[in-house]
C-alpha cells in the first residue's frame, strides 16, 4: 500500500509538473509561432487559441490563425495593411508534432503539419502600386506612420530562440481568392478538397499536390507542380508552374451543348497570370437540341488572367469528327452591376475568329441536324467569326457565326435533289440525251458564298453553286431546325434552250433560244429551290412557298 501510494504521488506530481511546463511552454511556443510567421511574411499575425498536449513528443493545436499583407516593404510602412479588410490568409484550426529531441541552435524538425480551413486571399495588384507609391512619398518627405521595427530587430541581438523545419503541410478545404481592381469585374474563388506542400523551404519554390472541384463544367483536377518562392512584396507575382489533369467535366451544365470533356496539360507563370498549354478530348460532343456525337480534340495555347478568369486563345488546333480548324479569340467574364445590389456574374461571352481548313462538310451538319445523314457531303474551307453572349438560352438559341465558305466536290445525299443535279448537269451541257445512261453519284458540284448562321437558321445573302455546264446563284435560308429550303436566284447555262430539251421538241424551241441569251450565257433563268430536304420543290419562276409538286412553276 505504502508503495502503490508513493507511485500515485509521484504520478500525481509527474501530471503536475507536465501540467505546470505545458502552462508555461504554450505562450511561449504561441510567441515563437507567431514570431517566426510574422518574421516570413513581414506581416502582422494574430492567432486565437493555442494548446499544447504530451504524447510521444508535442502536439500543438491552434485555432483562428490570421496573416494580414505585408505591414513593411524595405523599411517602409505600408498603409492601410490591417484596415484594408481581410487577412491575407487565414487558418480555422491547425495541428503539428513536435519530438522530444532538441539541439540548441538547430531547427525543431517537424515531418507534417496539418491545416483545416485554410483562406488565402491574394489583393489586386494596384493595392502593392499604391504602396509602392506611398511608401516613395513617405521616404522623401519623412512623413507618415512611424516605421515599426521588424521581428528580428526586436529580439535580443537579433537572433532567433528556435526556428523551425517542416517537412510537409497537409490541408483539407481551402479556398484562394484573386482579388482585381478591374470595374465591373468579381474576384476569382477557387475551392480546393485537398492539397499538401513538400520541399517546403523559405527562399525557395515549394512543391504541391492539389485536387479541386471545377464548378462548371462540374469536374474534378489534380494538380502538381510547384509555387514560390514567396514575393512578400506582392504576393500575386509569386511564380507558379504546374501539370494538371482535369477529368470527367460534364459539358450538359452549359445549356445546349453535351458530353464529357477530359484534359491534361502544363501551366506556368504567376498566382495573377498564367500560361497554359494543354489538349482536351470530348469523345461525345453534341449540341443537346439534336443529339448526334462527334469526337472533338483540341490543343490550346491560353493566356489567363488569374485575377477574373478571363482566357485569351492563340490559338487552338482543333479536329471535329475528320474535320480541322483552328481559332483564336478570347472568353471573358460579363458582370452586371444593378443598383443597390452587388455585382453578379452573367456568364462567359465568347468571341472567337475560327479558320476552318481539311474539312468534311458533312461532320459539322451531323452534329447541327436530328438526322445522322446529312444533306450534303464534300470538302469544306470556311473563314468565320463566332459569338456566344452569356445568357439563359441554349447555345445555339444564342450562337451567331457568320463568315464565307467554299465547298468542292460536294455531293447531296437526298436521291431526288441528286437526280436533280445530275439532269441539270446534262442538260446545262447540251446531253439530255445522256439522262438515263449516267449516274448521278459521278456528278459533283461547288459551292462558294457567305452565310450567317443565327437562331437556328443559316441564312446565304450570296451564294454561288456551279456543276459542270451550269452555274447558279441563290440567295435564301436553311433551317436546320426542319431543315426547310427557301432559296431564290438565277441558272446559267453553256447549252441554249433547245439544246436542253434535245429532240424534236428542242427543235421546236430553237426560236425561242434568242429570248433566254443573256450575259454569254446559252440560257438564263429564275429559279427557286423550296420544301424541305426530305421534299425538295424546283422551278422556274421566282416560287412560293405555298408551291406544291404539281403547283405551277415546278415543271422546267
Amino acid at each position: 500500500m505504502w508503495v502503490a501510494g508513493a507511485l500515485l504521488l509521484v504520478l500525481a506530481l509527474s501530471a503536475a509538473i507536465v501540467s505546470a511546463f505545458l502552462h508555461r511552454i504554450e505562450p511561449f511556443l504561441r510567441a515563437r509561432i507567431v514570431e517566426a510567421l510574422e518574421d516570413r511574411f513581414h506581416a502582422h499575425v494574430e492567432l486565437d487559441s493555442f494548446h499544447v498536449s504530451v504524447r510521444e513528443g508535442l502536439w500543438a493545436e491552434g485555432k483562428g490563425l490570421r496573416i494580414w499583407p505585408p505591414a513593411q516593404v524595405e523599411g517602409v510602412t505600408v498603409p492601410g495593411s490591417i484596415e484594408a479588410g481581410a487577412p491575407l490568409v487565414g487558418v480555422d484550426e491547425f495541428r503539428f508534432h513536435v519530438p522530444w529531441r532538441y539541439q540548441p541552435g538547430k531547427p525543431l524538425h517537424i515531418s507534417e503539419v496539418q491545416l483545416k480551413g485554410l483562406h488565402l486571399s491574394v489583393p489586386p495588384k494596384s493595392h502593392f502600386e499604391h504602396a509602392t507609391v506611398s511608401a516613395t512619398r513617405v521616404t522623401a518627405g519623412n512623413s507618415g506612420p512611424p516605421v515599426a521595427p521588424s521581428a528580428e530587430a526586436s529580439k535580443p541581438n537579433g537572433k532567433r530562440f528556435f526556428s523551425f523545419l517542416i517537412d510537409t503541410i497537409e490541408c483539407t478545404v481551402a479556398q484562394v481568392v484573386l482579388g482585381t481592381s478591374k470595374p465591373g469585374k468579381l474576384p476569382l474563388i477557387f475551392e480546393i478538397a485537398h492539397f499538401k506542400l513538400v520541399n517546403i523551404s523559405a527562399a525557395g519554390p515549394i512543391g504541391f499536390e492539389a485536387e479541386l472541384t471545377n464548378p462548371k463544367p462540374v469536374g474534378t483536377i489534380r494538380s502538381t507542380g510547384s509555387i514560390g518562392p514567396w514575393q512578400t512584396s506582392d504576393p500575386g507575382e509569386t511564380p507558379i508552374t504546374g501539370d494538371y489533369r482535369f477529368d470527367h467535366a460534364d459539358l450538359s451544365i452549359f445549356k445546349g451543348i453535351a458530353g464529357i470533356l477530359n484534359s491534361t496539360g502544363h501551366y506556368a507563370g504567376t498566382l495573377r497570370e498564367v500560361v497554359a498549354d494543354g489538349d482536351t478530348d470530348t469523345p461525345d460532343f453534341r449540341l443537346a437540341h439534336f443529339g448526334n456525337a462527334l469526337p472533338l480534340h483540341t490543343h490550346f495555347h491560353a493566356r489567363v488572367d488569374a485575377t477574373n478568369g478571363d482566357t485569351w486563345l492563340d490559338p487552338v488546333e482543333g479536329a471535329l469528327g475528320q474535320s480541322h480548324f483552328s481559332a483564336q479569340g478570347q472568353v471573358v467574364r460579363v458582370i452586371e452591376a444593378e443598383a443597390g445590389s452587388p455585382p453578379q456574374s452573367k456568364g462567359h461571352d465568347i468571341a472567337l475568329n475560327i479558320n476552318v481548313e481539311r474539312a468534311r462538310l458533312e461532320d459539322f451538319l451531323r452534329l447541327a441536324s436530328h438526322s445522322s445523314t446529312p444533306l450534303l457531303t464534300g470538302d469544306l474551307t470556311v473563314k468565320a467569326g463566332l459569338h456566344i453572349p452569356p445568357g439563359p438560352a441554349s447555345v445555339l438559341e444564342r450562337m451567331t457565326l457568320a463568315g464565307s465558305f467554299a465547298l468542292d466536290q460536294a455531293h447531296f445525299t437526298s436521291a431526288k435533289i441528286q437526280d436533280r443535279i445530275e439532269e441539270l448537269s446534262l442538260r446545262g451541257q447540251g446531253r439530255p440525251g445522256e439522262l438515263k445512261s449516267t449516274d448521278p453519284a459521278s456528278i459533283h458540284s461547288a459551292m462558294l458564298g457567305h452565310f450567317q448562321m443565327a437562331g437556328g437558321s443559316i441564312s446565304l445573302p450570296e451564294l454561288q453553286y456551279t456543276v459542270p455546264g451550269a452555274e447558279i446563284q441563290l440567295k435564301g435560308a436553311y433551317g436546320l431546325e426542319g431543315g426547310t429550303l427557301d432559296f431564290t436566284g438565277t441558272a446559267k447555262t453553256q447549252a441554249t434552250v433547245s439544246q436542253m430539251v434535245g429532240g424534236w421538241k428542242g427543235f421546236l424551241l430553237k426560236p425561242a433560244d434568242r429570248f433566254f441569251k443573256k450575259n454569254g450565257a446559252g440560257a438564263q433563268v429564275p429559279i427557286y429551290i423550296q420544301g424541305t430536304r426530305e421534299e425538295p420543290k424546283f422551278g422556274i419562276g421566282a416560287g412560293t412557298k405555298h408551291n406544291t409538286a404539281e403547283g405551277p412553276g415546278e415543271k422546267r
